[in-house]
């Protein structure tokens, strides 16, 4: 809004107008006061100027007109706007819901917790007492029984004691807190795993709500309850829309009838019917999951029924993987049960939003809906049907825009598309909402995706589209109701309360919580382990060995000049010498005939005298 309308004016504004309803037996949230004061500002037909300062004059009229509005029960406008501010403030996702009831259950267990883990324990009765603690503490955390129930405490300890037994509990105190958490964690877990087991063999378990079969009768129930509600809703619509048509064309014809309050009627009707179908996907989805939680479930029984049939002994770790995966199971059929009952008290309260509606005036608008629109409505919407089915947007007609059609595009069916998928033509130019038909063409302008409700509808709006989609705005302003219902957030942030926390993907817009945290690490707890003269390349290496070589051979040297005589000293430092010595060696030979002297009769003979013959074979020197 406006820097003029400071948040302390706003306040101020908001204050009064919301004393004001209380003092006419109207007590209204601070929301809705919020939205309501926002929304006149924002309505042209109110004549405030967003660029001036208010007077004083201004806001008394602002006030007036917002109490005015915020006590006229019968307007159809004021009922969808509470529908859309109450489905705001309650409506909560899968995981947002589920994480706010754990967080709800462990407030409850932490006085048990911190009475368990801070205590310690030495005499008997002390570990009897902190033992039965933790019997509580498991019951409550299994959510199956209550502590006051003596039966349901019975099989606990039980159950407890063949996998706790007391004298555990010397070991249990000597841990740390966060061990002893972690190890009620695991407790529970197996002790409800053990119950459930007991129960599916009929062996006690007297006190466990049999969820499957609970939430069996109550999903159906509650999808068939949606489903009716979703029919009467989109019937009404049809009668609507159908009446508003006719209005449009033949005005002298339905003079006694009041054409905005009927287009307002349409517009609540509308809105719920967009919060009927996310309520219907959700309960579709929980039927799925409690489906196959149910076909998990028996299966973990049946092989742990397989694992512990007959046998004397077992394999701890295998029994218990088995029995913290059927804790698994239950686990989501209590998710299961959280989820259903919030969603049905929200439907109930939705519902009374739309009887409100309903009541007084538009229940003739009702009746003759009924009279007139069983003839005309039927027949308007096959005809309107059939030309949907029969013509397409040309997109040769259009050189400068994108048309998608599904069979080239591909995800057609996922694409986001803009006004809720009401027809980007109707909302502008006859102020109603008409359901837009993907088969005629997705007209894609500036990134964003338009449906229509015809061919004619989609060929005007293709021709000037930034035109026909600032109409809606201005029809957004006159309608506030239309913001939420059209998802123009991004559009009107300023209006919509927390709207910088809104997610294009949810539909919760509370802000988030926050807390001041602070942690603290110790620097260098260790001495540091690094080598800095290692290295690892190879070639670095080789250059320090060269470096180191080549600075064996260097020569330190140092001279005096003239100039610097006298000034300083000088040294010169060279290497000792060395003693040196050589030595020679030279080999000769020579080479001489070998002596070869034969001596011949050396033996003897037949005579008594020795007759010896030398005869020399030495070569002679010429021939060596």
């Amino acid at each position: 809004m406006s820097g003029d309308l400071t948040q302390s004016v706003l306040k101020r504004i908001i204050r009064q107008v919301g004393l004001e309803c209380a003092a006419q037996g109207q007590s209204l949230s601070e929301t809705l006061v919020a939205f309501m004061v926002k929304a006149v500002v924002l309505d042209p037909r109110n004549d405030f100027n967003m660029d001036r300062t208010l007077t004083e004059n201004d806001m008394q009229d602002l006030i007036q007109l917002c109490v005015t509005r915020l006590l006229d029960t019968t307007n159809p406008s004021l009922s969808t706007i509470k529908m859309q501010v109450y489905f705001d403030m309650n409506y909560a996702n899968r995981d947002e819901l589920l994480s706010e009831q754990e967080r709800v259950l462990e407030g409850k267990l932490a006085p048990v917790v911190r009475a368990i883990t801070e205590s310690g324990p030495h005499a008997q009765e002390e570990m009897e007492n902190v033992y039965q603690k933790i019997v509580t503490y498991v019951l409550l955390r299994s959510g199956l029984g209550s502590p006051t129930d003596i039966e349901a405490v019975r099989e606990v300890t039980a159950a407890l004691q063949s996998i706790f037994p007391q004298t555990e509990m010397i070991t249990f105190v000597s841990l740390s807190k966060r061990d002893k958490e972690q190890q009620l964690k695991d407790l529970a877990m197996l002790v409800t795993g053990i119950r459930l087991y007991n129960k599916q063999c009929q062996k006690g378990g007297s006190c466990i709500d049999d969820l499957p079969g609970i939430l069996s009768e109550a999903i159906p129930s509650a999808t068939r309850t949606l489903d009716e509600r979703l029919n009467s809703c989109q019937l009404l619509a049809h009668r609507y829309t159908a009446l508003l048509e006719a209005m449009q064309q033949d005005p002298q014809r339905f003079s006694q009838l009041r054409f905005l309050k009927l287009k307002e009627a349409l517009f609540n009707v509308r809105q719920y019917e967009a919060f009927l179908c996310i309520l219907q996907s959700n309960a579709i989805t929980s039927a799925q999951e409690v489906e196959s939680l149910d076909v998990q479930f028996e299966a973990a029984m049946t092989v742990l029924k397989n694992t512990v049939q007959d046998k004397t002994s077992i394999e701890s770790r295998e029994v218990f993987v088995i029995i913290y995966i059927i804790f698994l199971k239950k686990l989501g059929f209590c998710d299961g049960c959280q989820l259903l009952f919030p969603s049905q008290k929200l439907l109930n309260l939705l519902a009374s939003f739309s009887h409100i509606c309903q009541s007084s005036e538009i229940s003739k608008y009702v009746i003759f809906c009924k009279f007139y629109g069983e003839k005309k409505s039927n027949s308007r919407h096959t005809i309107r049907a059939l030309r949907r089915s029969e013509t397409r947007v040309n997109a040769s007609d259009f050189t400068n825009q994108e048309w998608l059609f599904p069979e080239t595009t591909d995800n057609f069916d996922q694409l986001l598309i803009q006004y809720h998928g009401f027809c980007a033509h109707s909302i502008g130019v006859k102020g109603i909402t008409l359901p837009g038909n993907p088969a005629i063409g997705i007209l894609k302008h500036k990134e964003k995706y338009y449906v229509f409700s015809s061919k004619d509808a989609a060929c005007v709006f293709a021709e000037d589209p930034d035109k026909f989609i600032q109409l809606n705005i201005e029809k957004a302003k006159k309608y506030a109701e239309l913001i939420q219902l059209l998802e123009l957030h991004h559009q009107f942030e300023y209006l919509i309360p927390h709207a910088q926390a809104r997610k294009a993907s949810k539909g919760s817009r509370k802000p988030p919580l926050k807390r001041e945290s602070g942690t603290q690490t110790d620097t260098h707890i260790l001495p540091p382990t690094i080598v800095r003269s290692y290295e690892w390349n190879e070639w670095e290496l080789r250059r320090k060995a060269i470096k180191l070589a080549n600075l064996r051979r260097m020569l330190t040297h140092s001279m005096q000049t003239d100039l610097s005589h006298m000034r300083r000293e000088n040294c010169t430092q060279v290497y000792l010498p060395k003693d040196a010595g050589t030595q020679t060696k030279r080999d000769n030979s020579s080479n001489v005939p070998k002596p070869q002297i034969f001596l011949k009769g050396l033996r003897g003979g037949s005579s008594p005298t020795t007759h010896m013959v030398a005869v020399d074979l030495t070569r002679p020197l010429d021939e060596t």
